[in-house]
């Protein structure tokens, strides 16, 4: 198929100062777990977007001096001259595949926690750090500030030495820049205080400095120009787009080459929004205001998955070229797609945030519910869009069940080559859990995780699809396959067992007609009666997404928790306040640090986890939301009965997905591409050795490649057959 011409206008290349980008792609800086310490993950995850048509790719937040140590998250560093070769590796491969490379030169100021370091903070102003309010920084005085300048510009010269093309002053979070920019921060009376210009002082100065001792890179700044009304947001003690935000652009605009172009503060779960809340380019109506007043090219994100959009983005005059974090996490090779017509291979981005959520955690190496190969590039030399062919594709292969593990193993077995392969499912069509899910109120974008599965099984003649087919024991046994992948998933758990405190809360057995799980309510149409109380014993979206469902079709509905809010996870998926504040609007009360204890006579009695005081909660139904078991049972019966494999000519069985270990879509999805991709190994149930970053005493380069002797044994470390 090839590109709609509508679409051209996205490979235009563009002048950025002394650099011309290729096409309107860019990468922008987004976090992945590597930072400088890992420089292999970093350089094939980041030479990735590059080779899949990025013109530009940037590292995550790049910390410009000792006192800047954003530990325990994870970003780079540019300090010393170990930290130029690690990123040096990085712009390397960057530039292998015809990309620029970019770094965000970054200092945290009074955020930084210096866990590492164990220095001192200095900021614009003495005020308390604004996630923990237990430290504070010491305020900078004028000689504090040349040396934070001279930090920034020194680390420029280590980025160029790098290889970097394209620096990127870091003028938002929670930086130096903004944290003179902002009253919320600047308490100051000084030159450096007060006004705008004032405020504007510090960077106007790094700027100009910048400009006299860097002269073959283009020099950009990464810019929120609203900072958002409260609870959101600043107000204004920050800067909206058009009143400080256009005075800063137009301040500047002579001393950049690009703009960056966001919104949001600290709490940036109104710039990387979910799906849940935000639909693709929901910033538009404050990044817009950029193009006002400058002259020079303008970078937008907004989680742009459709070209369409991107194309409205750019002829509207909003931007000039399209950033991207979580859709390039999702489809490195998102870009060459476009370019090739090939719309319908586009792994498009289900916005569900658990790539942010890994570095909310501190920074562990990303995941992506999308792209299974995301923070594998080098540890497992696992690459998107290339696939290892097998050595023996003549076994057929069954695959019970059609979500997302199994949707996943189906697919790579059959882009590996494996001549028959079989996926079947009881339901008439392919998702599992996913068909009722997708259905909860904002959810309708994960649906994406089954229909571009779909898609690409669709082009290949090898994997077949049995739908509406509900396998017995004897019918597994007697189907004719070599080999067994259980992908059954799993289902919540109906017997009321608690899963805080391990033991059954008295009456919470599903069997009762006001007693219901999640998938009773959604997906069997178990009804509820008017007064429902949601117990929710998990940790992630699965209660509050039912608790707003209910209230939406007008249930009076009681949140009760164990937990200290709604769903401890969904502060690291940057979605806590969000649902927090729509169950308050939907009037559900919310009773948290509690445990139930019963369900009896019409009410839920629980426990407060610290005072122990008793409360009932009279109602009609109880929606228990409490763990989910892994549906196995098949399996289980099999693994049994070893004979009667043998007899039937099984060689192996696997379980993976749900039906193995109940946890997120991007855990199923990476269960049945791990399986897959290591299906023709010695044995395929154990992962096979992997590259494990770290200091080796006495190792050479060879020591950190895939099959090393470093590697060898804990994992398995045999070799495929």
């Amino acid at each position: 198929m090839a590109r709609d011409p509508r679409h051209d206008v996205l490979f235009e290349p563009i002048r950025i100062g002394p650099k011309t980008l290729r096409n309107r792609f860019w990468q922008v800086p987004h976090c992945n777990g590597a930072g400088s310490d890992r420089p292999g993950f970093q350089a094939m995850h980041r030479g990735m977007k590059a080779e899949g048509g990025f013109a530009a790719a940037f590292t995550e937040v790049c910390m410009v001096a000792p006192d800047s140590d954003s530990m325990p998250w994870v970003g780079s560093k540019l300090i010393d001259q170990g930290d130029i070769r690690n990123l040096r590796m990085m712009t390397d491969e960057i530039h292998k595949h015809g990309g620029l490379a970019g770094v965000e030169l970054t200092h945290g100021s009074s955020f930084c926690f210096n866990a590492e370091t164990r220095m001192p903070n200095r900021a614009p102003s003495q005020v308390p750090n604004e996630m923990e309010g237990m430290s504070s920084a010491r305020e900078m005085s004028l000689k504090d500030i040349r040396k934070m300048q001279r930090d920034h510009v020194d680390a420029a010269h280590r980025a160029r030495e790098a290889g970097f093309d394209l620096l990127t002053v870091f003028c938002g979070l929670a930086t130096v820049p903004n944290y003179f920019l902002y009253p919320w921060n600047n308490k100051r009376t000084d030159a450096y205080g007060g006004c705008f210009e004032n405020r504007a002082r510090f960077t106007v100065e790094l700027m100009h400095m910048l400009r006299d001792e860097i002269k073959d890179c283009a020099i950009g700044i990464r810019f929120p120009i609203d900072t958002l009304d409260m609870p959101f947001g600043y107000g204004d003690q920050g800067v909206r787009a058009e009143e400080d935000g256009v005075k800063f652009i137009a301040l500047l605009d002579d001393l950049v080459d690009y703009w960056d172009i966001n919104i949001g503060t600290l709490n940036w779960g109104e710039d990387a929004g979910s799906s849940r809340f935000f639909e693709s380019n929901h910033e538009a109506p404050y990044t817009r205001h950029a193009k006002r007043v400058s002259k020079k090219p303008v970078i937008n994100v907004g989680r742009f998955t459709d070209p369409d959009v991107m194309v409205k983005a750019i002829n509207s005059g909003q931007c000039d070229i399209i950033g991207m974090a979580r859709p390039s996490i999702a489809d490195p090779f998102l870009p060459n797609k476009i370019r090739d017509g090939r719309y319908e291979d586009i792994r498009e981005c289900i916005g569900c945030n658990v790539c942010v959520s890994r570095w909310e955690k501190g920074g562990p190496p990303i995941w992506c519910t999308q792209n299974t190969t995301a923070g594998e590039e080098y540890r497992r030399g696992w690459h998107p869009e290339k696939f290892t062919p097998t050595r023996n594709p003549e076994p057929a292969i069954m695959v019970v069940g059609a979500g997302p593990a199994g949707l996943e193993c189906a697919m790579v077995l059959g882009k590996r080559g494996y001549e028959t392969v079989q996926l079947i499912d009881a339901q008439p069509v392919v998702g599992g859990h996913l068909n009722w899910v997708t259905k909860l109120p904002g959810f309708g974008a994960w649906k994406r995780v089954a229909d571009w599965r779909l898609t690409q099984l669709k082009l290949h003649t090898n994997v077949g699809m049995e739908l509406n087919n509900t396998l017995s024991l004897d019918d597994i046994l007697n189907y004719g396959a070599r080999h067994v992948i259980f992908a059954t998933g799993s289902s919540w758990d109906t017997t009321g067992m608690s899963a805080p405190i391990h033991d059954y809360i008295a009456g919470a057995d599903a069997s009762r007609p006001e007693i219901v799980t999640p998938d009773q309510y959604m997906a069997g149409g178990k009804p509820v009666g008017k007064r429902v109380v949601v117990v929710d014993h998990d940790a992630y979206y699965m209660g509050s997404a039912v608790a707003i469902d209910l209230a939406q079709k007008g249930h009076e509905v009681v949140y009760l928790t164990h937990n200290e809010s709604v769903g401890p996870y969904l502060r690291y998926t940057l979605e806590e306040q969000r649902v927090h504040m729509t169950l308050m609007e939907l009037g559900v009360k919310l009773l948290p640090m509690q445990f139930a204890l019963s369900v009896e006579g019409g009410k839920v009695t629980s426990v407060h986890k610290w005072t122990a005081e008793e409360t009932e909660t009279p109602c009609d139904s109880v929606l228990m939301v409490t763990y989910r078991k892994s549906e196995c049972a098949i399996y289980d019966q099999l693994q049994a009965q070893p004979e009667r494999l043998k007899e039937a000519g099984i060689a192996s069985i696997h379980l993976i997905g749900d039906a193995h270990t109940p946890g997120m879509i991007a855990q199923a999805t990476f269960s049945g591409a791990r399986l897959a991709r290591e299906f023709d190994s010695d044995d395929p149930d154990t992962h096979q050795s992997f590259i494990r970053e770290r200091r080796l005493i006495g190792a050479t380069e060879e020591d950190y490649r895939l099959g090393a002797p470093t590697l060898s044994a804990a994992l398995g470390g045999r070799a495929a057959k």
